[in-house]
């Protein structure tokens, strides 16, 4: 109680708890037994639990995996050493959140006894991290779409040739049966071609117009129902905030329907899949920052994402089932970055969302 009190007494006169209430960093206090002794409203954000239960608990029992964080508190209280750290996982235990990502600065309190205290300065550098994730996405994107096109150019022009040939070969075979052999040529010639195009992304120009979001979330809705197994439970939950925006309608549809479609096929069977609508202030996408965009989600509770493909999830031909092309989540990636968005994804085992963000422009 004493070091409380000491810990509390020089701002007692400016009422440090509303003082420290204010600060967007979490400010923790331990004790000697690495014992929650004060969390400030911040602090008990990144927690996810409140003072009244967070008192008293040990600070590492609040989290799901402490990745170690006890040992260094424990030799930072006991040698008087401050340390820091970045980019900190942190798992609230019991809670359904996502991860948060944490620096962390931890300081030994000088007072009535010197070392008995640790002072925690927890910095959320979620969004940080987030922005720094997608800018490394957005380049890598960049160089794999004009690897890519580059590629199709190639490829398409033997193949326009091949087509060519079978064509004129076809003219001067006699016999049917000779002919058939030409027209799986021409056949597959086409189909090839199909397939280098999806793999280069949408070639027509965009064509924005106001369009219902919610209206096009229930087109896609009706269309992933149609294409459910029976056993597969579809929600929907929009938000009837969100207002019109100026997209290209067929392209958005075509973007969200592979995000469902992806979900379908990792729920398989039996599972959930949940189309959702928001919108989102004040939302970072690489270098810009939006006012205002449309975030649609699509969240399965599947076995989430192999941890093989989480770095290359997105560029072409990356598929992690055997019978996949691997061109979903890429032409969907490339329908949200033409719109000036980005596809974005949180996984785990039983919830996966992928998350489709396009900017609603200003006056739109």
């Amino acid at each position: 109680m004493a070091v409380e009190q000491a810990f509390h007494s020089p701002l007692s006169h400016f009422e440090p708890a509303s003082l420290l209430d204010a600060l967007a960093t979490g400010i923790v206090v331990l004790d000697r037994q690495l014992c929650v002794v004060y969390a400030n409203v911040a602090a008990q954000d990144l927690l996810g639990a409140g003072f009244a239960r967070a008192r008293g608990r040990p600070f590492a029992d609040l989290l799901a995996d402490s990745n170690g964080l006890a040992a260094i508190l424990r030799r930072a209280i006991d040698h008087g050493e401050a340390f820091a750290d970045r980019e900190l996982v942190f798992r609230p235990t019991g809670s359904s959140r996502e991860p948060r990502i944490v620096d962390i600065t931890v300081t030994p309190l000088e007072g009535t006894v010197t070392g008995s205290h640790l002072l925690l300065e927890l910095a959320d550098a979620t969004q940080r991290q987030r922005i720094s994730r997608e800018a490394d996405l957005l380049a890598r994107l960049d160089s794999s779409r004009m690897m890519v096109r580059q590629l199709a150019h190639e490829i398409k022009n033997p193949l326009g040739g091949l087509r060519g040939a079978a064509q004129l070969l076809e003219r001067e075979l006699a016999d049917p049966a000779q002919r058939e052999y030409t027209g799986v040529i021409i056949k597959e010639a086409d189909r090839l071609v199909a397939l280098v195009d999806s793999m280069a992304g949408p070639l027509r120009p965009m064509q924005r117009a106001s369009a219902n979001i919610h209206e096009l979330c229930e087109h896609v809705f009706m269309l992933l129902r149609s294409e459910a197994q029976p056993s597969v439970l579809l929600e929907r939950d929009y938000d009837p905030s969100l207002p019109d925006a100026a997209i290209d309608r067929h392209q958005i549809v075509q973007a969200l329907l592979n995000l469902g479609r992806n979900a379908l096929q990792a729920v398989g069977e039996r599972g959930r899949v949940t189309l959702r609508s928001r919108a989102l202030s004040g939302v970072t996408i690489g270098a810009t920052r939006h006012r205002l965009v449309v975030s649609l989600q699509v969240e399965d509770n599947g076995p989430g994402v192999p941890d093989e493909l989480r770095t290359s999830l997105f560029l072409p031909l990356v598929t992690g089932r055997a019978s996949g092309t691997g061109l979903g989540l890429a032409v969907a990636q490339e329908i949200a970055t033409r719109h000036g968005g980005i596809v974005e994804y949180a996984s785990a085992p039983g919830h996966t969302v992928f998350t489709l963000l396009v900017p609603i422009a200003e006056g739109a």
